[in-house]
């Protein structure tokens, strides 16, 4: 029976550790973010079934914005709007966040809902911008301060074209009256702010949020094993024929 060299032994021997200690790392992370999401679950699941209240006392009684059932009312600066690149039931396009002015140089921006490419520029959808006081029912969503992934492209402030959702960069670009303070916080319209014409599509909150991380973690748990496995009959081997 043929056998490897001492130093090619040790080589091999010394990369199985490697990726197994990287294989472990990857299980352990996936069941870490296992924990995380079904703690998010489970937090918008306690959320969203409650009655709406308003967007303050939500922003002043509870910690973090997220998913609560919220009013707003006011009237909309359809001249602001920002547009978020999305998807929405398999087609792309953007989510159109428009600032409400609730009182006096006082706004929160509406995530009013999705609308495709070509209905970008808001003079496409004319009948859709509504005017005059408003109450939007929908959930409240946090602010973001830091683009949560380096794989997300930049956004353009320039062709309003937002690819994170930057609160400040968002308010700054939106040409807001001088003196103008923004809540901060989002909210996601429910499907009953859809303007007659229907656009934007209201109700676009993802909530339900995929669950793979128990499989993803057993995959490399798995592969760790299977890795571990012809490893020991390789060293078996090698021991077995240098006796």
């Amino acid at each position: 029976m043929q056998t490897m060299s001492r130093a090619k032994f040790a080589i091999m021997s010394a990369f199985t550790l490697i990726m197994f200690a990287a294989l472990l790392a990857l299980g352990n992370w996936q069941v870490n973010r296992l924990a995380w999401k079904e703690d998010l679950i489970q937090t918008i699941q306690s959320r969203i079934h409650k009655a709406p209240r308003p967007l303050e006392t939500y922003l002043k009684t509870e910690r973090g914005a997220d998913y609560w059932p919220v009013t707003v009312s006011g009237t909309f600066r359809h001249q602001s709007e920002r547009h978020f690149f999305a998807t929405y039931d398999g087609q792309s396009g953007y989510f159109v966040y428009t600032p409400l002015e609730t009182a006096p140089n006082a706004l929160v921006f509406v995530n009013r809902g999705f609308v495709p490419f070509d209905k970008k520029d808001a003079s496409t959808r004319a009948d859709g911008q509504t005017a005059g006081a408003v109450t939007i029912t929908g959930l409240a969503r946090s602010i973001l301060t830091e683009k949560p992934s380096s794989s997300l492209p930049d956004n353009d402030t320039a062709k309003n074209i937002f690819y994170w959702k930057d609160f400040a960069a968002m308010r700054d670009s939106a040409n807001l009256p001088v003196g103008a303070v923004m809540m901060e916080a989002f909210v996601d319209a429910d499907k009953t702010a859809t303007p007659a014409n229907g656009m934007p599509i209201g109700g676009v909150t993802f909530i339900d949020l995929p669950n793979n991380h128990l499989q993803y973690a057993v995959t490399w748990y798995g592969l760790a094993g299977t890795l571990l496995a012809i490893w020991s009959v390789i060293a078996w081997r090698q021991c077995r024929v240098t006796k």
